[in-house]
């Protein structure tokens, strides 16, 4: 059902065509929500002033693409909404964790990407950590959150150690807090924007996960096949690198969180479907939660960070934006015309009419 002019969208457009090719973001394969996701980054590229940058395919033919940032723009940072963070993503790719994997032309210059949504987000909390700890305590509120103390990206506490899962699974951020007791705690998060689950999966996964699935107490059918194949094979990589972790002893308490928009209905399909294969989402042993990036976005602006919270909803959520330019094209075919009169008189339409 379309929307009344202002109300809240609960559903997204398909997007015009034309209005894809005029803002240079028709890509054949997107899905429903991505042409919406990647229609608001070039409509927001477009207000910064930024020129779009150009995407060359495998035959090496280049063409523009409204979602990407041109080279000089990439390389100032401009992908970050602002330079403090665009100075800390530096510093964070000049000191990345050994073996991780950080795509530097997709973090740098492709607005579609969650890479750069990820530092954007949670960047303002790692430069004040009472934020930080507001945020975290909105989203769990169930847990016993003192004081976030640290918050790392691209962080797994040992790729390929045996004694975690093995490989080189990784959160996309890591929050570590302090309890009451003194004691910490961990939350690994995940962090899609326009993406889905289907990232390519490992062909075959070791066996940490044939030891630590059945051993944690996390799934009703440890052994299923489905949980190791996508939509959900991240997801049980990384909320069993987060078990194995607390197993371990690193913490006394661990959680895994996914983020994503609530339209990118690709993710929050999956993301049900995994709950229904644990056996307590919330309350099991390393419990599992699902925040959408607007509940995300929310908790930061009542936290404080109002300007940064508005920021972020009007480069990723403002999807009044796209019904804009939707509705701006849609009354360009807006034509006039006038309907012939009946050749019937109404009253004779009637049976039995005096």
């Amino acid at each position: 059902m379309a929307p009344e002019r202002g109300e809240r969208l609960d559903q997204l457009p398909i997007v015009p065509v034309e209005v894809l090719k005029r803002h240079h973001v028709h890509e054949q394969f997107d899905t429903r929500f991505r042409a919406c996701a990647r229609l608001l980054q070039s409509l927001w590229r477009d207000r910064q002033g930024l020129p779009p940058g150009n995407h060359q395919d495998r035959a090496g033919r280049k063409r523009r693409l409204g979602s990407l940032l041109s080279g000089a723009a990439a390389d100032a940072g401009r992908n970050f909404m602002t330079p403090s963070i665009a100075h800390l993503v530096r510093r964070e790719v000049a000191y990345q964790e050994a073996g991780a994997l950080i795509e530097q032309g997709r973090l740098y210059g492709n607005l579609l990407s969650s890479m750069p949504l990820t530092f954007n987000a949670f960047a303002p909390l790692r430069f004040d950590l009472a934020l930080a700890t507001k945020t975290l305590r909105a989203l769990l509120p169930q847990r016993d959150i003192a004081a976030v103390r640290h918050i790392w990206f691209e962080h797994n506490p040992g790729r390929r150690d045996p004694t975690l899962t093995g490989d080189r699974s990784a959160f996309d951020v890591a929050m570590v807090y302090d309890r009451a007791d003194g004691k910490s705690g961990f939350v690994g998060i995940e962090v899609k924007y326009s993406e889905g689950l289907t990232e390519p999966s490992p062909t075959e996964l070791n066996a940490s996960y044939d030891r630590l699935a059945p051993a944690c107490g996390l799934f009703k059918e440890p052994g299923h096949a489905a949980l190791r194949v996508n939509p959900m094979q991240q997801l049980f990589r990384e909320h069993l690198l987060a078990q194995a972790m607390l197993m371990r002893g690193d913490y006394a308490e661990t959680a895994f969180m996914v983020i994503a928009p609530r339209h990118n209905t690709s993710v929050q399909q999956a993301v049900k479907l995994y709950g229904a294969f644990l056996c307590d989402p919330a309350d099991g042993p390393v419990p599992f939660a699902n925040v959408t990036l607007e509940a995300l976005i929310d908790a930061i602006y009542w936290a404080g960070a109002r300007e940064a919270a508005a920021a972020l909803f009007d480069r990723y959520l403002d999807w009044h934006q796209v019904d804009h330019a939707v509705e701006c094209a849609l009354a360009d075919r807006r034509g006039e015309w006038h309907l012939a009169p009946p050749v019937l008189a109404p009253l004779r339409l009637v049976a039995g009419g005096a």
